[in-house]
C-alpha cells in the first residue's frame, strides 16, 4: 500500500471497472459515483486482501504443500475482500444487499478470484532494491554479470559461500564474515552461524520453538538461531 506504482495500478483498475460498470452498477449508479465506488472496492480491497494474507500466510504450517498453504491464504483474502465489500454495498445501497442468498452470490464472486490472484501473484518475480542511497553491494562484483540481481542472502556451505540473489545463486570461495564485509550499507544480519540475509528480501516468519524461520522471495528458506531471534523481531519481521 506504500507503493505508488501499486496504487495507480489499482485506481486504473477501478476507473476500468467504474467505466464499464459491472454487477449491475451501470444501471444503479451515475458515472462519478460509480467510478468512485469501484476506485474504492479495488484500492480498499486490495489493502484488505493484503493485510489478510500477510497475517494468515505465516500461521500456516509449513509442512504443508506450498499450493495448499497459497490457495488457503487466498480463501482466506477472498472471504475478507467479501465482508469489506458488504460493508460497503450495505452503507452505500441499504441492507437488502445483506440477505443470505446476495451473501454467498458475493463470496462465491470474489473468493475463486482472491485464490487465483493469490497463486498468480506468487508466480511473479519481485525485485528488492537497497535504498536509494546505497550504491550495489561491493560482493555482487564477484558474481558474473547476469546473475547480478538484488541480493537476497549469503549461506556458508563447505568453504564457499553461496551468493543469492532475484537473479540466480553462485558459489564464491570465500568466509562468511568476509562475504558479509562486502554487503555495503543493504539492511540485513547474519541470524545463524551460517546465514546472513537482507531483510527486504523477506516475505514471512514465523516462530519454531526457541527458534524461528525466514522465507524469501524465491520461497527458499533461512534457519534463525535462538540467539538471533531478538534481532530479527527488533528488525520488525517476528511479532513481538
Amino acid at each position: 500500500m506504500t507503493d505508488p506504482r501499486s496504487l495507480a495500478a489499482m485506481a486504473g483498475i477501478g476507473v476500468i471497472l467504474g467505466l464499464a460498470g459491472p454487477f449491475g452498477t451501470q444501471e444503479d449508479m451515475g458515472l462519478v459515483s460509480r467510478l468512485a465506488y469501484w476506485v474504492t472496492v479495488t484500492v480498499l480491497g486490495y489493502g484488505t486482501g493484503s493485510a489478510v494474507a500477510q497475517f494468515v500466510a505465516p500461521h500456516l504450517p509449513a509442512r504443508w504443500p506450498r499450493p495448499l498453504r497459497l490457495t488457503l491464504a487466498g480463501v482466506a483474502v477472498g472471504l475478507a475482500v467479501s465482508v469489506f465489500v458488504l460493508a460497503l454495498n450495505i452503507a452505500i445501497f441499504g441492507r437488502h444487499v445483506a440477505d443470505p442468498v446476495a451473501m454467498a452470490r458475493l463470496a462465491a464472486t470474489i473468493v475463486p478470484v482472491a485464490v487465483v490472484v493469490t497463486l498468480l501473484l506468487s508466480l511473479l518475480p519481485q525485485e528488492t532494491a537497497a535504498p536509494p542511497s546505497a550504491g550495489p553491494p561491493p560482493i555482487l562484483q564477484r558474481l558474473p554479470v547476469a546473475k547480478r540481481g538484488a541480493l537476497l542472502a549469503l549461506s556458508v556451505e563447505d568453504h564457499y559461500v553461496r551468493v543469492r540473489t532475484t537473479r540466480g545463486e553462485e558459489m564464491v570461495l570465500m568466509r562468511l564474515g568476509d562475504a558479509m564485509n562486502e554487503t555495503g550499507d543493504l539492511p540485513g544480519a547474519q541470524v545463524h552461524r551460517s546465514h546472513w540475509v537482507a531483510w527486504g528480501a523477506v516475505t514471512a516468519a514465523r516462530r519454531e520453538g526457541d527458534r524461528a524461520i525466514l522465507t524469501l522471495r524465491g520461497g527458499s528458506e533461512i534457519p534463525v538461531s535462538r540467539a538471533n531471534v531478538p534481532a530479527v523481531r527488533a528488525a520488525g519481521l517476528l511479532p513481538r
